[in-house]
């Protein structure tokens, strides 16, 4: 998940997944400035919704849980903060403007915690490691979870950074058309689009023309005929709206997409996983969060979220304007994982 790009309404929520692998990548280069100009030191960061240890008391010790600054990052954080409170543990919820911010920060123990997208942390952390250049060679996320899980975890461990298992929940690049479209051309997946021949016009970010994960991968992977890109977003209300009105047949948006019906699109399968393992899996600072305890905490979680539920709770967030706070405590006690 790229957390550095400029989100506006629904997209503040989703992240581009065509800019984030390369974006994570290219801003790498950057960092050392970046850092430098916030003197090293200073977290640009919020305090927002803090969630309490358990009624029992909080004699476990405090833990910073950070987000990055988009809706699906700050509730993770939140399921994140309840579930630790309810172990026993002080906790606090911490937003930082990106990751170029906040992973130093995890390294330092200045944050404890953070809700990680697999494929994502691991190209950041490779160029971290290896250089922009090197990375954008030789890239170690895949389709494959396991694969991309275990390439993470050997750039993590040196870092002083602890990797936990990922779960279901996916949010990565998603590919819809209008369900009239889909069930006129006999449309599930993407081969069946690339098998029909139908011109399409992408609604997306600019970036998609030279993403290897948006048109030159349609191309490729499924020969997919992409006549050009419109330059609305990725998964923006104007994107969606092109779509449903015909003057696009396909729009880029992610999985955890809460709104589409709304538009009466629907989403075709990457049948043949074009896009990486954005699984989402908490990464910690291992000195000061590295215990079982803490693992076992938030693996409760992991074993239960889905993709889907990523996506209502954003909904429920930026649709009804309810708190981050709230929907991850009403989650959670529906799913029976902290006390009422």
């Amino acid at each position: 998940m790229q957390l550095f790009v400029t989100h506006s309404l629904w997209t503040e929520n989703i992240m581009s997944r065509t800019s984030r692998i390369a974006g994570a990548v290219i801003a790498m280069a950057a960092l050392a400035g970046s850092l430098a100009a916030c003197g090293g030191d200073s977290l640009e960061k919020e305090k927002s919704g803090a969630a309490t240890g358990s009624d029992s008391g909080s004699d476990k010790g405090s833990l910073v849980v950070g987000a990055a600054s988009f809706t699906e990052s700050k509730v993770l954080a939140e399921l994140y903060a309840r579930m630790l409170g309810d172990a026993g543990y002080s906790t606090s919820v911490t937003t930082v403007k990106n990751r170029e911010l906040y992973e130093p920060s995890l390294e330092k123990g200045e944050i404890d915690v953070v809700p990680e997208y697999a494929a994502t942390i691991a190209e950041f952390l490779n160029a971290k490691v290896n250089g922009a250049s090197e990375a954008q060679k030789n890239p170690v996320a895949s389709a494959d979870a396991a694969a991309t899980v275990a390439a993470l975890e050997k750039l993590a461990t040196p870092l002083g950074l602890k990797v936990l298992p990922p779960g279901d929940a996916v949010d990565q690049n998603a590919f819809a058309v209008t369900r009239e479209f889909a069930e006129k051309n006999n449309l599930k997946t993407l081969s069946d689009l690339g098998r029909s021949k139908i011109k399409v016009r992408i609604a997306a970010g600019d970036e998609c023309e030279v993403r290897p994960f948006c048109a030159p991968g349609l191309k490729k992977t499924y020969g997919i005929d992409v006549t050009g890109i419109d330059p609305k977003g990725v998964g923006t209300p104007q994107s969606k709206q092109a779509v449903k009105d015909g003057q696009d047949q396909l729009v880029l948006t992610t999985t955890t997409d809460a709104v589409l019906d709304t538009y009466g699109l629907v989403f075709l399968e990457d049948d043949k996983k074009l896009q990486n393992a954005d699984n989402v899996l908490p990464v910690l600072n291992a000195k000061d969060a590295g215990s079982q305890d803490i693992a076992d905490a938030l693996g409760k979680l992991t074993g239960v979220l889905t993709t889907q539920d990523l996506a209502e709770l954003n909904r429920k967030v930026d649709a009804e304007r309810a708190k981050p706070a709230d929907v991850a405590k009403e989650y959670l006690q529906g799913k029976g994982l902290i006390k009422k």
